[in-house]
């Protein structure tokens, strides 16, 4: 039933959005005035597409090529969305302002077509930077308590299904292994796909080169294809998976991973941190794992020294990432959350729905945790 209902939010609200984008934006190009049934057209093939992704997202009956164009037009539709907002608010004060016939004519063909030109680049640019491989980013964390140095590398959303496959987690693997850290945590959202489906595709996780091992907690899209059995097959590929659980790295730090918040709309495994915290040491530092960073709101006073997560994609696609802020409360990078507790929300590795990213790359995250002074 969730799945149903969010299918068809999402297909009302791209509905309205590709409504907005033909009417307040490309309905109103002069210079394009002679190939309006043409891009009427257009507009409702795309949410035609748009339709059919949402219909049979979770069947997989989707060819790749179809699932990757599909996909793809959700982040057009976002994309013109957002330059017609922007040609309506600066729509309006020009119109106020006083001129000629021909000269508001002119003016308003060089607006109009420096907006077309923005939307092209805004299209072109998320493409480009959605098809890139992740970057590393090094990010250094303060933590109290703590005897030595540690570093960890975080990876998150990678979202491995239609169109990222096994040569994407290969190069993640590869990357991972030329950074010689003490732990890897993976936070969720690894897959979209059942287990039935991911033959080899994983089995680089296998190769990840770590003193301390690999450690994973569930992300809301391993809920979608079967939670317990996704964390079982991880768990051959000698990934350790905390579910509510929690071990000592080396007896230097607490690794506390719980699942994810999805769990409590599903009644099924929902994240129990009292469980998750039983066995923690509490003259060590700790670290949690929790996929989405609305974690914090269920918080108790437990003893966090730095929380990792991910789940919001950094946005994704700017602005996006002000409506993300609607539901969680950090975006991403890293945050001081209380004098006690700081968050860091990685951007990801992959994409989810279209291959766009704008101001929000994809990342592999090394984080070296540092003695506080």
């Amino acid at each position: 039933m969730f799945r149903l209902s969010f299918a068809l939010v999402a297909i009302a609200v791209l509905s309205l959005i590709n409504y907005y984008a033909y009417r307040r934006f490309l309905k109103r190009l002069d210079f394009l005035l002679g190939y309006q049934l043409w891009i009427k057209g257009v507009m409702v093939l795309i949410t035609l597409c748009e339709i059919c992704y949402f219909l049979v997202l979770r069947l997989d009956s989707l060819d790749p090529f179809l699932y990757a164009l599909f996909s793809s037009m959700i982040g057009v539709s976002f994309m013109l969305f957002c330059v017609a907002l922007l040609y309506d608010l600066f729509h309006l004060p020009y119109a106020k302002i006083p001129h000629d016939y021909s000269r508001r004519l002119f003016l308003k063909m060089v607006f109009d077509v420096t907006m077309l030109v923005l939307a092209f680049s805004y299209m072109i640019k998320g493409f480009f930077n959605g098809m890139k491989a992740p970057l590393i980013k090094e990010v250094d964390v303060v933590i109290e308590g703590l005897d030595a140095e540690l570093s960890i590398v975080q990876i998150s959303d990678v979202h491995i299904g239609k169109v990222l496959g096994k040569a994407f987690m290969d190069e993640i693997v590869q990357k991972i292994n030329t950074l010689n850290v003490d732990v890897v945590v993976i936070t969720g959202d690894l897959v979209d796909m059942p287990v039935a489906q991911i033959g080899n595709t994983l089995d680089a996780l296998r190769e990840i080169k770590s003193r301390w091992g690999v450690f994973f907690v569930p992300g809301n899209h391993e809920y979608f294809y079967g939670v317990n059995t996704i964390m079982d097959f991880l768990k051959t590929l000698g990934v350790q998976v905390l579910e509510n659980h929690s071990v000592v790295i080396n007896e230097r730090i607490n690794l506390v991973g719980v699942t994810d918040m999805m769990g409590k709309r599903f009644d099924f495994l929902p994240p129990d941190l009292k469980k998750a915290f039983l066995h923690v040491k509490d003259d060590l530092p700790t670290i949690l794992l929790s996929h989405q960073p609305k974690i914090v709101k269920e918080l108790k006073g437990e003893k966090i020294d730095l929380i990792l997560s991910g789940h919001t994609h950094g946005g994704q696609i700017f602005p996006f990432g002000l409506l993300v802020l609607l539901d969680q409360p950090y975006l991403s990078g890293l945050y001081a959350h209380s004098k006690q507790t700081q968050i860091f929300v990685s951007n990801g590795a992959g994409y989810w729905g279209p291959a766009v990213r704008v101001m929000a790359p994809s990342e592999i995250v090394k984080l070296t945790l540092k003695p506080k002074a």
